[in-house]
């Protein structure tokens, strides 16, 4: 949802979003109702009102008394009266709307379209199966998902008999060498090292925590083919491990004296931490990993079979936190390890709801929605008709097999005999003639066709009536899922409560926004008339105005008083410290002209900065140089808008390595904070406003008149500057545009709602309003 404005203005009647609600026992709705109240000519239903409140207020200390559901009245009114004016507009009619809708209705829809024992079930084993991590080697012999029988069986005797030799004695790893067509088993024996739930498909990890140590599994079909599976070692789960990493790229193609000086390179990094270097600055410096060298080499947590072996084993070795590997090679190059923490499973209760988003998106989903679909055939009510199925799948030809099934040619295979004209010995079918029924609703022999004709594919080396056999079981599981979805509202009170929600609040996101929400700051001139009606709800508490300098000690709190006594602080963010020149002369290379453009902006735009340049130059080269290159620099600053007063040029007596130096300070007080603050950012904090009473208490507790002010609080110093005490008195639209901006949004808000009521006269039917009153 965009807004918890969407549903209703006021906290009370806030709905809480249900995205992963369960399924509800089957509800069906009734036609006719008692009427809670009429708005207008339009009816809220006395069930409907009941339910929404029930569901917000039902755990209230003051549930269901007669104060609580007449506030609970007044603020329902009111929002249904906003949903009412939004339909009179056509809001609901609009393209952006439905789509919207929609895709809400389809997300809402997930937790009813799955078996809920059947998803508590596979979470609960998810989780037991973490406890583990499997040791396994295995031998595949592909087989695609929806090969032809005849090929299936060949596989699966290949299988059979793979197994059969190494249960007789051959070893398993020479086998998979030799047979495997997993294209890894040539190098590794089939061996796959240790995993945990979640990452292999789930038939494959289900047979192995099922399979005894040292134990080969029965043959096991996934997607990739049929499998046997010999459990090598289980052991319990080691959790997940966060390290950071320094690592010395060195790759396995690389030139053996470059090899060398890598491995050389990694053990001199190891000697110096070992000897107490500090890691991050190490790390960054000598660290090639990229993406992790700026930030201490910490790399993501992560669990068994994560990680390349070799890496993960070092890692998980590391018993205390700050403990080092000795370098460890992988093919990226070589690695020192320092261990952060490690990270232990998990309870159930706060897995529970990842493992539900992962089982939904895991191979496991796939019994989930075989065991949905056997419920909904059942309750659903679906009807095959045998003959008729028979009938059309016998007329498959081999264009379904090659991916070139047209749905006319197709049904012109069929007499034009009426649907249920066919005699005892013959099946007449036509376009018409239904396939199945779901409920009450018809799927013809056109339906079918046109499916198979949008969903086909090339299937070779398979049969038209195997393929055919397919795209009718698809076709009908398809049909029973969207004949589902299509009568959820029917079917379920809270889904149907919840879309509506969804829909009442979409239609009233739109209508607050013209009304309320961006009229309150767009309407100037309303606003500022609101503000002068009610000055007296803006007003100042007395104030200090002045300066607040906190400290993490007592000695930084004396040399952040002494820097600010100078005034001018010097900035290092987003600005170099010097500009190269070209040698021998006073034109920038190229980078540096790219970086003297990237400092004009901020210049241009913070008045406090001004910059000093210092032209520099080699040893040998003409000393005059040094003023030129400086000038050009302040010349190029001011020509882009730095104004002049803000720019001063110098030369350095010394020579330098041919640059243009340059010293940036600022005359905001945020400028001691970077000074101060680069080690450490906690060391100083610095502010300075006016403070009202109640605001900060180390202001509070020093005398409210002008001087300066030592305190200490909370581990913390502080030095406290009163410049001027100010009176109590009026704020300004300025100093008060928040609160007076919300205030005028609820003004127009109850204005718009005193129009809705004249507009759509509001009648109670206070017999159903009281059938809530049980306190």
């Amino acid at each position: 949802m965009r807004s918890n404005r969407i549903l209703f203005s006021s906290a009370a009647l806030a709905t809480t979003i249900l995205a992963a609600c369960q399924a509800s026992k089957p509800t069906t709705a009734t036609t006719s109702q008692p009427v809670l109240m009429s708005l207008g000519t339009h009816e809220v239903p006395a069930s409907e009102f009941a339910y929404v409140y029930r569901k917000n207020n039902g755990t209230a200390p003051d549930a269901n008394t007669k104060q609580s559901v007449q506030e609970y009245l007044d603020l329902y009114t009111n929002f249904k009266l906003k949903v009412l004016e939004a339909e009179a507009k056509g809001l609901d009619t609009t393209r952006a709307f439905k789509a919207e809708l929609d895709g809400y209705r389809q997300q809402l829809a997930q937790p009813y379209l799955t078996e809920k024992s059947v998803t508590d079930h596979l979470v609960r084993e998810a989780y037991d199966h973490l406890q583990k991590e499997v040791n396994a080697s295995h031998i595949l012999i592909r087989i695609a998902p929806e090969a032809d029988p005849k090929d299936t069986l060949v596989a699966y005797n290949k299988i059979v008999a793979l197994r059969q030799r190494v249960t007789g004695g051959e070893d398993f790893e020479k086998v998979a060498r030799e047979t495997s067509e997993d294209p890894s088993a040539r190098e590794n024996g089939g061996r796959l090292g240790y995993f945990t739930a979640m990452q292999m498909v789930y038939p494959f990890e289900a047979a192995a925590y099922k399979t005894p140590v040292g134990q080969v599994s029965q043959p096991i079909r996934t997607r990739f083919g049929y499998h046997i599976i010999k459990v090598n070692d289980m052991r319990q789960a080691q959790g997940e491990i966060k390290v950071a990493h320094l690592m010395i790229r060195a790759t396995p193609g690389m030139p053996k004296a470059d090899s060398v000086t890598a491995k050389k390179k990694v053990d001199e990094l190891y000697s110096r931490l070992k000897k107490g270097e500090n890691w991050e600055k190490t790390v960054a410096q000598f660290s090639e990993d990229a993406g992790s060298a700026a930030n201490g080499g910490e790399l993501p947590p992560f669990g068994t079979g994560r990680m390349i072996p070799s890496f993960e084993e070092a890692a998980f070795k590391l018993q205390k936190s700050g403990d080092l590997s000795a370098p460890v090679q992988t093919p990226y190059g070589w690695h020192i390890i320092k261990l952060i923490e490690k990270q232990p499973l998990a309870s159930f209760e706060q897995m529970e709801p990842s493992l539900k988003q992962k089982v939904a998106k895991d191979s496991r989903s796939e019994l989930n929605r075989a065991a949905f679909l056997k419920r909904v055939r059942v309750e659903d009510k679906f009807t095959e008709v045998p003959t008729v199925r028979d009938a059309v799948l016998a007329q498959a030809d081999t264009a379904l097999v090659n991916g070139r099934f047209k749905a006319d040619t197709y049904l012109a295979k069929f007499s034009a005999a009426p649907a249920g004209k066919a005699s005892k010995k013959t099946t007449a079918v036509s376009a018409t003639t239904p396939l199945f029924t779901i409920g009450t609703q018809a799927y013809t022999v056109k339906d079918f066709a046109t499916y198979v004709e949008q969903h086909q594919q090339p299937r070779p080396n398979t049969t038209p009536a195997y393929v055919a056999q397919l795209q009718y079981d698809q076709f009908a599981d398809q049909s029973l899922l969207d004949y589902e979805r299509t009568n959820l509202e029917n079917k379920h009170e809270d889904y149907r409560m919840l879309v509506k929600e969804y829909r009442d609040g979409i239609l009233l996101f739109q209508l607050m926004d013209e009304k309320v929400w961006s009229k309150a700051i767009e309407d100037t001139v309303g606003l500022q008339k609101y503000f002068a009606a009610n000055q007296a709800k803006y007003q100042w508490e007395p104030r200090v105005q002045g300066t607040v300098v906190s400290a993490a000690s007592p000695e930084l709190l004396k040399q952040a008083q002494q820097l600010m006594a100078k005034g001018r602080y010097t900035v290092k963010r987003n600005f170099p410290a010097t500009l190269a020149f070209q040698p021998g002369r006073d034109a920038l290379t190229k980078p540096a002209a790219t970086q003297l453009n990237s400092m004009v902006e901020p210049l241009v735009r913070d008045t406090t900065l001004t910059v000093r340049v210092i032209g520099q130059v080699k040893a040998g080269e003409n000393k005059a140089l040094a003023q030129q290159r400086a000038q050009r620099v302040a010349d190029v600053l001011k020509r882009k808008g730095v104004p002049a007063n803000r720019v001063s040029v110098a030369t350095s007596t010394r020579p330098a390595a041919g640059v243009a130096q340059l010293e940036v300070t600022t005359t905001a007080l945020v400028g001691v904070e970077e000074m101060m603050n680069e080690k450490n950012p906690l060391a100083v904090q610095v502010q300075q406003r006016a403070f009202p009473k109640g605001e900060n208490k180390v202001v509070d507790g020093v005398p409210q008149q002008p001087g300066t002010y030592t305190a200490q609080q909370d581990g913390r110093y502080y030095a406290v500057m009163v410049e001027k005490v100010l009176p109590a008195g009026p704020k300004t639209l300025a100093e008060a545009r928040g609160q007076a901006t919300s205030d005028y949004q609820n003004y127009l808000e109850q204005e718009w709602i005193k129009e809705l009521r004249q507009k759509y006269p509001v009648k109670v039917n206070e017999a159903e309003v009281s059938k809530l009153v049980t306190k």
